[in-house]
C-alpha cells in the first residue's frame, strides 16, 4: 500500500519554521517507521518524509536570520526627550519608509546603517502615546512597529515645617511636601519622598510614600532626619510598572520653611475707627511680622482688600466707612519663615462717623384742601439705614411772614427717613435735627412758601428717556435763582431728589419700564419757589410680553391678518411689527410695518394652498413672537360671489318693483273714474221696456249714493248764452227728471210720458238741422263710454237758484242741464 504526501510550500523568509516544529515532525515520522505491522512500502515512504523534513530544516537554518522587525518594543521616554528606533529589513530588499501615527516621517530623520538595518531618530517627543511603523518602499508592506509612550517627572516640589495644634510654638512637628505631576488620573503611580543633607554625595532616606501629590511626615523633629542647622534636599520619585522618574532636588534651610499658626484676632468698633488685636504666634527667639487685611463684606469682588503690615500685636484702622460691615483677617511669619495661613475672617460693623454725615432735607407739599390745610411730606438722607445704633430725629416747625416770625417753635418726633406734617396757608420753615448717644450729629432746614406768595417758577419743562437714561430740561424763570431741586417718584411714597445749578438734569438708575412723576423747584437764597411737574414719563419702553394673531381672513390670492398685543407693563411700545409667512415647506417671507399697525394684507398667494404665519414685535429692549397660525387660501375669491349675489338680489327687487308698479297702474286704469262730461257727446238711448227702465233707476246696492246723486247741474256761464236745445225737449226732459228724483212720485203715473219721450228723442236726434251730431250705432258700440250732450233750458239760472234747488231737490223749477252717469246704464246691462 503506497502513501501520497501533498506538496506543502515552506517559507523561510518571513515566517521561518521553528526547530521545535521540525523536531516534532521527525519524532512523528520516526514512530511511523517503528510500526512493526507496516509493509516495506510504508516504511520506505516514511524514510522519504524524514529526508524531506531534514532537507527543509537545513535550508531554514541557513536563512533563520532573514527576518523583518522593529526594536525596541513599547518604549517609555520622558516628555521632550529623544529616542532611536531600529528597523531590521532582512526579509525584503530596497529602501524602507517610516510612519508615525499613520503619517509619513521625513526621510532626513532616517539613517541606513547597512543593507538590512535602518535607524530612525526622533527628537522632542511630546505625544503621550504614538505608534511607529516600518514599511517596504516597494510593496508598502508593514515590516514591524513599536509604541512610544511618554511620561513626566514630578516638579515644583515644596516642603514646609508646621505644627499639629493651633496653639503650638517652638520646633514644628510636621513635615509636608507637595509637588505637581502631569499624568493621566487613571494611571497608578507610587510616589516616594527622599530626603538627605545637602552635599556632593547626599545620602537619601525614604521618609514618605504616597499615591497622591503630597505627603506628610509626622514627628520630623524626633526622627533625627532633620537638623535645624543644616541645609537639606528632597527628591520625589514617581514609579510605575513601566518607568521611573525623579524630580529635581529641592534644597531648603529649615528656618526658611517654618510656617507658624494663624493668629487669633479680636476686633473692636469705635465711632471713627476699628481696633484690631491678636496673639503673637511666633517663637520669642524670632522677630514676628504680621499683615492685616480688611475689606467691605458687601463688595468682596469689586474692592481690592487693603493690607497693613506691622510688627506689633495690634493696629487701628481709621479709613473705614460709617455703618458698613467689614471682614478682617491677620497672618504672621517669623523673621525668615513662611507666611501663616490667614486667620478666619472677623465680621464687624462700623459705627457712624460724625465727619461722614451729609444730611440732605427736602419736602413735597400737597394741594390745599377745602379746610385750608396742606400736607407736607418731609424726607431726608445722609444717615445710613444699616446703622444699628439708636438715633433721634426731631422736626422743629415755625410759621412766619417775610419779615417776622408769627408763631413759636413746635417739636415733632419722626421716623428714620420721612415725616408727614399738616400746615395752614402761611409760610413755614422746618428744622431737622439728628442726634445719637454721643450728641448732636447734624441739623438742616427747608422752606414751605405761602399759598398766595409770589415766587419764581420754571416754564416749558420736558422729560425724555433714551436707553434707560432720563433727561429733564426746562426754561429758567425771569427772577434770579441759586439752583434747582429735581425730585421724582414712581409710587408717590418713595422719592429721590438731586440738586442742579443748570436748567437741565440727567436721572440715572430708574426702575425699568416704570412711570415716573418728575418735579422741578427753583431755589432762592433761603427760600424755595413754586414747583412745576412734568408730564408722566416712562423710564424705559419695552416690547409687549404677548403678541397673538386674532383673525385671518383668507381669499384666493390674498389674506387679511390681524393681531393684538397684551402688555403686562404700562410702559410698553412696539417700534415695528414683522409678519413672517411661508408656504408649507417653502421659503420664509416677511413684511414689516410700523408699531401702530395691527393688521396687514398678504398678497400674491397661491390659491388652495396652506400657509403658516406668525408676528414678531420689535421694541427698544428686545423682540416678542406670536405662536404660529395656519391658514389655507380659497379656490375662488369669496368677495366676487358676494358681489354677484348682492347685484342679483338688487336686480330681482327692481324687477318685482317694476311689476308691482305695472299692476298698480293697470288696476288704476281698470278702475278709472268717470271722465269729464263736458268732453262727451249726445248719443241715442235704445228703447227698452218699462220693466227695464224701472230697474235701471233702482238704487245701487254697492254704492251709497242714488241715481239722483249722480245727476249734476251745470251753471250757466252767461245769461246771454242761448240754448242749443229746443224748449220742448228741454221742458220734457226736465219734467221727467224731476219725476224720477221725486221719491213720492210713482212710476205708473209717468207711463203715458214714456212714449212721448221716446218719440221726441227720436225726432230730435234724427233732425238734420241740429248743431250737435249724433254718434252712429257702430261707434257707440266700440266706445266704452256712451256719448252725452248737455240739455240746456231756454232760460238761464242764477247761482242762487242753484243753491235753492240743492236744498229742495223735489220742487218744480225752471229747466236745467242734466248729465247722466254711464254707470247707471252698465249696471242695468244696457248697451
Amino acid at each position: 500500500m503506497s502513501t501520497t504526501f501533498a506538496s506543502v510550500p515552506v517559507s523561510c523568509t518571513e515566517n521561518a519554521l521553528q526547530p521545535e516544529i521540525f523536531l516534532f515532525s521527525l519524532i512523528f515520522f520516526k514512530s511511523r517507521l517503528s510500526v512493526r505491522s507496516g509493509s516495506a512500502e510504508e516504511r520506505m515512504s516514511a524514510l522519504e518524509v524524514i529526508f524531506l523534513v531534514t532537507a527543509v530544516l537545513s535550508v531554514c537554518k541557513g536563512q533563520r536570520y532573514n527576518i523583518c522587525n522593529v526594536e525596541p518594543k513599547d518604549v517609555h521616554i520622558e516628555v521632550g526627550s529623544s529616542v532611536k528606533i531600529m528597523c531590521q529589513s532582512s526579509c525584503v530588499s530596497g529602501k524602507i519608509l517610516w510612519t508615525l501615527n499613520n503619517k509619513p516621517v521625513s526621510e532626513l530623520l532616517s539613517t541606513r546603517i547597512n543593507s538590512t538595518h535602518t535607524e530612525l531618530s526622533l527628537k522632542n517627543v511630546t505625544d503621550s502615546s504614538a505608534t511607529l511603523e516600518c514599511h517596504s518602499s516597494r510593496t508598502h508592506q508593514v515590516l514591524g512597529g513599536t509604541t512610544i509612550k511618554t511620561f513626566s517627572r514630578p516638579n515644583n516640589v515644596s516642603c514646609v515645617l508646621h505644627y499639629k495644634n493651633q496653639e503650638s510654638v517652638g520646633v514644628p512637628e510636621l513635615f509636608t511636601c507637595r509637588w505637581d505631576h502631569l499624568t493621566s488620573p487613571s494611571k497608578k503611580i507610587n510616589y516616594t519622598v527622599l530626603m538627605g543633607t545637602s552635599s556632593k554625595t547626599p545620602s537619601l532616606t525614604e521618609i514618605c510614600i504616597s499615591r497622591v501629590t503630597n505627603c506628610t511626615y509626622k514627628d520630623i523633629s524626633l526622627s533625627g532626619h532633620l537638623s535645624l542647622f543644616d541645609n537639606h534636599i528632597v527628591i520625589v520619585r514617581a514609579r510605575t510598572a513601566a518607568w521611573k522618574a525623579d524630580s529635581d532636588p529641592f534644597e531648603f534651610d529649615p528656618e526658611h520653611i517654618i510656617k507658624v499658626n494663624p493668629p487669633m484676632v479680636k476686633v473692636t468698633p469705635s465711632s471713627d475707627h476699628l481696633e484690631v488685636t491678636w496673639r503673637r504666634p511666633c517663637s520669642d527667639a524670632y522677630m514676628c511680622f504680621c499683615q492685616v487685611k480688611y475689606y467691605k463684606a458687601s463688595l468682596p469682588n469689586d474692592e481690592t482688600p487693603k493690607m497693613v503690615s506691622t510688627t506689633n500685636r495690634s493696629i487701628s484702622i481709621k479709613e473705614v466707612a460709617s455703618c458698613v460691615i467689614y471682614n478682617i483677617s491677620v497672618r504672621c511669619a517669623q523673621e525668615l519663615g513662611l507666611w501663616s495661613d490667614w486667620s478666619p475672617d472677623k465680621t464687624i460693623q462700623t459705627k457712624l462717623n460724625k465727619r461722614h454725615v451729609r444730611l440732605h432735607l427736602w419736602r413735597k407739599v400737597a394741594a390745599e384742601r377745602q379746610n385750608g390745610k396742606r400736607k407736607v411730606h418731609l424726607m431726608w438722607t445722609g444717615i445710613p439705614s444699616m446703622c444699628e445704633e439708636p438715633f433721634s430725629y426731631t422736626i422743629k416747625q415755625t410759621s412766619y411772614t417775610k419779615h417776622s416770625i408769627m408763631g413759636n417753635y413746635t417739636h415733632t418726633s419722626c421716623g428714620s427717613s420721612t415725616c408727614d406734617i399738616e400746615v395752614d396757608q402761611r409760610a413755614h420753615r422746618f428744622y431737622l435735627t439728628v442726634s445719637s448717644n454721643e450728641g448732636l450729629l447734624a441739623e438742616k432746614s427747608v422752606y414751605v412758601p405761602n399759598v398766595e406768595e409770589s415766587l419764581p417758577q420754571i416754564n416749558d419743562i420736558q422729560a425724555l428717556t433714551h436707553e434707560g437714561i432720563t433727561k429733564v430740561s426746562w426754561t429758567a424763570p425771569v427772577q434770579p435763582v441759586s439752583g434747582y431741586v429735581i425730585d421724582w417718584t414712581h409710587n408717590g411714597d418713595q422719592y429721590d431728589w438731586k440738586k442742579s445749578t443748570f436748567a437741565n438734569a440727567t436721572l440715572f438708575d430708574l426702575l425699568n419700564r416704570t412711570q415716573y412723576n418728575i418735579t422741578v423747584t427753583p431755589l432762592l437764597n433761603d427760600r424755595t419757589g413754586r414747583s412745576t411737574q412734568a408730564l408722566q414719563i416712562c423710564s424705559s419702553l419695552g416690547v409687549p410680553e404677548n403678541v397673538a394673531i386674532r383673525d385671518v381672513q383668507t381669499y384666493d390670492t390674498s389674506a387679511f391678518v390681524e393681531w393684538d398685543t397684551k402688555p403686562q407693563h404700562t410702559c410698553s411700545a412696539v417700534v415695528t411689527f414683522t409678519v413672517f409667512y411661508e408656504l408649507h415647506e417653502g421659503s420664509l417671507l416677511n413684511i414689516t410695518v410700523d408699531g401702530k399697525s395691527h393688521n396687514i394684507i398678504l398678497k400674491d398667494l397661491k390659491p388652495e394652498t396652506q400657509y403658516s404665519v406668525f408676528v414678531e414685535a420689535k421694541g427698544h429692549d428686545g423682540t416678542t413672537m406670536s405662536k404660529k397660525s395656519f391658514f389655507t387660501t380659497k379656490k375662488n375669491d369669496p368677495r366676487l360671489i358676494k358681489v354677484l349675489s348682492v347685484c342679483g338680489s338688487i336686480l330681482c327687487l327692481l324687477v318685482l318693483f317694476l311689476g308691482l308698479c305695472c299692476a298698480i297702474q293697470w288696476r288704476k286704469f281698470k278702475e278709472k273714474p268717470v271722465p269729464n262730461p263736458g268732453l262727451s257727446s249726445v248719443a241715442k238711448w235704445l228703447s227698452q221696456n218699462h220693466q227695464k227702465k224701472l230697474w235701471l233707476f233702482q238704487p245701487f246696492t254697492h254704492h251709497s249714493e242714488t241715481i239722483c246723486d249722480q245727476v249734476h247741474t251745470e251753471e250757466i256761464q252767461s245769461e246771454n248764452t242761448l240754448s242749443i236745445t229746443p224748449n220742448r225737449y228741454a221742458n220734457k226732459a226736465s219734467d221727467h227728471t224731476d219725476d224720477y228724483c221725486n221719491p213720492s212720485a210713482t212710476l205708473t203715473s209717468n207711463a203715458s210720458d214714456d212714449n212721448a219721450f221716446d218719440s221726441t228723442e227720436t225726432q230730435l236726434l234724427s233732425s238734420p238741422g241740429e248743431s250737435i251730431s249724433s254718434l252712429s250705432t257702430e261707434s257707440s258700440s266700440m266706445n266704452p263710454y256712451r256719448s252725452q250732450s248737455s240739455v240746456e233750458t231756454s232760460m238761464p239760472r242764477t247761482k242762487k237758484q242753484s243753491q235753492v234747488d240743492s236744498v229742495r231737490p223735489h220742487a218744480k223749477t225752471s229747466p236745467k242741464s242734466v248729465y247722466v252717469s254711464l254707470n247707471m246704464l252698465e249696471q242695468g246691462n244696457v248697451r
